[in-house]
């Protein structure tokens, strides 16, 4: 009988604390992970890569994954010291972020160039990020079942498929991985302030930032955090959440700003040398493109949209196109009023429930930076973007409805059944997501179906048909594009190479001079005045080819194909000492045997008969076809090679 009554204690004390867990803080007496939050961070991962498994099915993009992975050299050269030089030099791409390029070489030191290892390695991070905020918000606050929902809506929700299924995007999920990592160490400086455990924190930032500059609003984070759930800082209100490892101690406000200085300092340094990199690519918009007005305008519809996408994720592609006139002003009015009528909301709840103030300002700071105010590229918003700031609004809701429910005296059985079914649909949702990043034509037409007027997503597709031979077809969607967007560059561009391919070459030459003089982006015009080049050289005009191909190099250097044109011109003229050192340039940047014959050539004309035969077994080496060779080298001498068709993709 006494045995009994003492089991049925044991259980109602085991009953309370599964339900004093979520409604309630855990026990902040100890510092460590324990055995059940630590199983709960393995479900976490198992879930996550169940929910993404159709992932491995799925292949590149034509979107950023060429440039970032399959056609971009010192990536695929994998990890070498030379590729490490590159990364934290380079500003390719208009970016500088060093981790992500040796992340994607180390992915292709690893994988070679197949598309599943670094899909599931994005996966394998995204699953480390869902673990870590469930870890970050559990220590931070004590609420072990809360901060689990939270992870899990993090960790299953579709509009974070675009981070993690598109290869390119590997920059997303390792900036989090560190800016969690950073966030964590931040808890656990608090608890024993120290100069050791403030570098920690600082250094996983400064990493965090290297892999992606979105990031940048951490310090600003990291406040919210020290008035809620660290009461670090604020005024009088309801007691502070305990968290594991008990409370930190409380400061000035001026101290806890002050100790954000160095971060602040990071983040400043961040945001000049990303503006640089944009600004050096072309890829910052200009006021005439579009006005500080419409900026206004799509922030504040985009934030409203972001909401949407939280509540009802449905429509979730790629690309959402810039408008380019200003919206119907009641679309205006009724975003910003929406807006301030939450912002007063919570404000107004600011002592009861900080949490509504910590996660709506989580949301709307967050998004600063990448709500296009600064506009780069062409998107009014991106599901990428609410990577990070959809943890905000996450919170609002988990803790909204757990307050509720205490209120309620709702059971925890009774509120697990509708939490473990919300995740279940949003799980649904996106392993139906991920099936649609399987393979580029699918992927487009799939956007076009759900987007009006995205002139990206026609170039997109038509860049595909176009590299798997449906010319046609391709050509159609580009001038879909440009009845959309008529001053679509990349579909001027390709338009162009069409017209050049069939002869055209006065309507080739009037759209390839378009895109030279108005390009913002360094590779468009490049390739512009390339294609330029072999239309004038087709043209009988090798001064303004000449001219055309010297620009093309002048933007991006280290052109084989556009030296060996060089080097034929200079030939052409007599100049054969300027045409050597093209061809020699050209193969010493990429080997082939149509470049060591031109040169071979050209080292005999000038009398030098013994390197020129040397140049020629190199040829004879290299060549699968010598007689093929010899044939296109002749053709290139003589002009008659036809039209060159230099495309490029997005």
């Amino acid at each position: 009988m006494v045995a009994s009554s003492s089991t049925k204690t044991g259980k109602r004390a085991k009953k309370e604390e599964v339900s004093s867990s979520f409604n309630g803080p855990v026990s902040p007496d100890s510092h460590s992970i324990d055995r059940q939050t630590l199983g709960l961070c393995l479900v976490l991962i198992v879930v996550v890569c169940a929910f993404y498994s159709p992932i491995v099915h799925n292949g590149f993009l034509n979107y950023d994954d060429k440039q970032y992975i399959t056609d971009n050299p010192p990536v695929k050269a994998g990890l070498t010291w030379k590729t490490v030089a590159w990364a934290f030099t380079t500003n390719t791409e208009a970016n500088w972020h060093p981790l992500t390029w040796l992340s994607h070489a180390l992915d292709c030191h690893l994988f070679g160039l197949s598309p599943v290892g670094p899909h599931s390695v994005n996966v394998l991070l995204h699953a480390a990020n869902a673990a870590l905020i469930f870890l970050l918000f559990e220590s931070a606050t004590g609420f072990r079942w809360r901060s689990l929902m939270l992870a899990g809506l993090f960790a299953l929700h579709p509009i974070n498929v675009e981070s993690v299924a598109w290869a390119a995007e590997r920059k997303n999920v390792l900036s989090m991985l560190l800016f969690l990592l950073a966030f964590y160490s931040y808890v656990w400086y608090t608890r024993e302030p120290g100069p050791r455990r403030y570098a920690a924190v600082a250094a996983l930032y400064a990493l965090a930032l290297m892999a992606k500059p979105q990031v940048i609003t951490f310090p600003f984070l990291l406040l919210l955090f020290d008035y809620w759930p660290l009461g670090r800082i604020g005024f009088p209100g309801k007691a502070r959440s305990a968290g594991r490892g008990g409370k930190p101690p409380k400061l000035r406000n001026g101290a806890v700003m002050l100790e954000k200085l160095p971060l602040l300092l990071l983040s400043a340094a961040s945001a000049v040398v990303t503006m640089e990199a944009q600004s050096a690519g072309l890829a910052v918009k200009t006021f005439s493109q579009y006005s500080p007005l419409l900026r206004l305008e799509t922030a504040a519809i985009s934030y409203v949209r972001y909401l949407g996408k939280a509540l009802w994720p449905s429509k979730l592609v790629a690309m959402y196109p810039h408008p380019t006139q200003l919206y119907p002003a009641w679309h205006v009015v009724a975003a910003a009023v929406l807006l301030l009528l939450t912002t007063a909301v919570v404000l107004l709840r600011v002592r009861d429930q900080r949490y509504l103030t910590v996660g709506w300002l989580w949301f709307l700071g967050s998004l600063v930076p990448m709500i296009g105010l600064v506009q780069v590229g062409d998107q009014a918003l991106a599901d990428r973007y609410a990577y990070i700031s959809f943890i905000g609004l996450f919170l609002m809701i988990v803790w909204l409805v757990a307050d509720w429910a205490k209120a309620s005296q709702i059971s925890v059985p009774w509120l697990a059944i509708p939490a473990v079914s919300c995740l279940l649909a949003v799980g649904f949702l996106t392993y139906r997501q991920v099936g649609y990043w399987h393979d580029p034509e699918a992927f487009w037409r799939r956007t076009l179906a759900l987007t009006e007027d995205n002139y990206v997503a026609h170039g997109a597709l038509a860049g595909y048909l176009r590299s798997h031979g449906r010319t046609e077809e391709a050509m159609e969607h580009y001038r879909e594009a440009l009845a959309i967007q008529p001053n679509d560059l990349l579909a001027i561009l390709n338009l162009g190479a069409y017209d050049h391919n069939r002869g055209n070459l006065a309507g080739a030459i009037e759209k390839y001079q378009f895109v030279a003089l108005r390009a913002g982006n360094v590779r468009f015009r490049s390739k512009a005045y390339a294609n330029l080049g072999f239309a004038y050289r087709q043209n009988g005009d090798s001064a303004k080819a000449k001219e055309a191909f010297e620009m093309s190099l002048q933007l991006v250097p280290k052109q084989p194909t556009i030296l060996v044109a060089l080097g034929v011109i200079d030939e052409q003229a007599g100049d054969l000492a300027a045409a050597v050192r093209q061809y020699a340039h050209a193969v010493t940047l990429q080997p082939t045997d149509v470049g060591f014959l031109l040169l071979a050539r050209a080292l005999r004309h000038e009398g030098h008969d013994d390197e020129a035969q040397a140049m020629f077994q190199r040829a004879v080496k290299l060549s699968p076809n010598l007689p093929q060779a010899e044939r296109q080298a002749d053709s290139l001498l003589t002009g008659d090679s036809g039209a060159i068709s230099m495309t490029i993709d997005q």
